[in-house]
């Protein structure tokens, strides 16, 4: 079987900072069978985010990776967020907050107007990806926050995602909004202090950036899961505009690509020092 994921270790001394990618994948198993053309299914991909933060391990980040795509199962969803209107009726008795709107643990749209299959899926499916590619995930991140704590006592989860430049009737923002060049989600306070999230939107300020603070994405599924500072875990979630880097439509990277991944790099520091300041302050 093809690898789902890619674990890498940080290159130099390790920081207590973990970078999940989560929908950068774009490896797309043979038994996915959409009905859609590649060039439209790639568009639910967080496309490059991974090319964007490849140099963070050589900063000391440990950064994991999904090698699978989104739309074929979503790890930033709970596991029991299923759609009704994929399986064959009374297979699903309710359908899951995010498949309501056709995004949840395996997608049914690409964005509304483009339905991903032609066909129902089975229960077989759902298991094997559970099994195959959810669950591996999940256990990879568990590791290394337990790993980085262990070592460190504070560990920093940082979990990054791209967003489409204008909201749809999927999307929180609904249709036509237009967005911020980042929005920095910690669930509304709950996965760090909301003084690391308006620092950070600060930093990106100082670049020249448009940075939103939960609005409209607070945090998903691996941030609920995950981050919880009373025990030593501190999480955001960070979108990232994709008119900043790439065509949307056709995926091709532009000229902001280099400066924007310099400007990513630039947090790494950031983070460091602040959840330096965290341990030192709990221990005066």
């Amino acid at each position: 079987m093809e690898r789902v994921l890619e674990e890498v270790r940080p290159t130099v001394e390790p920081l207590p900072i973990l970078y999940s990618i989560p929908h950068a994948g774009r490896n797309y198993p043979e038994d996915f069978r959409s009905s859609l053309p590649m060039e439209i299914l790639r568009r639910a991909e967080d496309a490059y985010v991974d090319l964007l933060l490849e140099n963070a391990p050589d900063q000391g980040v440990t950064l994991l990776k999904a090698l699978f795509p989104r739309a074929y199962l979503d790890v930033n969803r709970d596991e029991d967020d299923l759609d009704p209107e994929l399986f064959a009726p009374g297979t699903i008795a309710e359908p899951g907050p995010k498949s309501r709107l056709g995004i949840g643990l395996l997608r049914r749209v690409v964005t509304p107007e483009y339905p991903i299959y032609d066909r129902l899926l089975t229960l077989d499916e759902i298991e094997g990806r559970i099994e195959s590619y959810y669950v591996p995930y999940h256990t990879a991140l568990a590791k290394h926050l337990s790993r980085l704590k262990i070592t460190e006592g504070r560990v920093l989860l940082i979990d990054w995602h791209s967003m489409k430049s204008v909201g749809n009737a999927a999307t929180p923002d609904g249709e036509g909004s237009k967005r911020a060049d980042f929005v920095i989600g910690d669930y509304h306070g709950r996965s760090c202090d909301p003084a690391l999230s308006a620092v950070v939107a600060d930093f990106l300020g100082n670049k020249g950036y448009h940075a939103a603070i939960n609005d409209p994405y607070s945090g998903g599924a691996l941030l609920q899961r995950y981050a919880h500072p009373s025990k030593g875990v501190y999480g955001l979630q960070i979108e990232i505009n994709r008119a900043l880097y790439m065509d949307e439509s056709s995926l091709t990277l532009l000229a902001g690509f280099e400066k924007l991944k310099a400007d990513l790099a630039g947090l790494i520091s950031f983070f460091s020092a602040w959840i330096s300041e965290t341990m030192l302050s709990d221990e005066v």
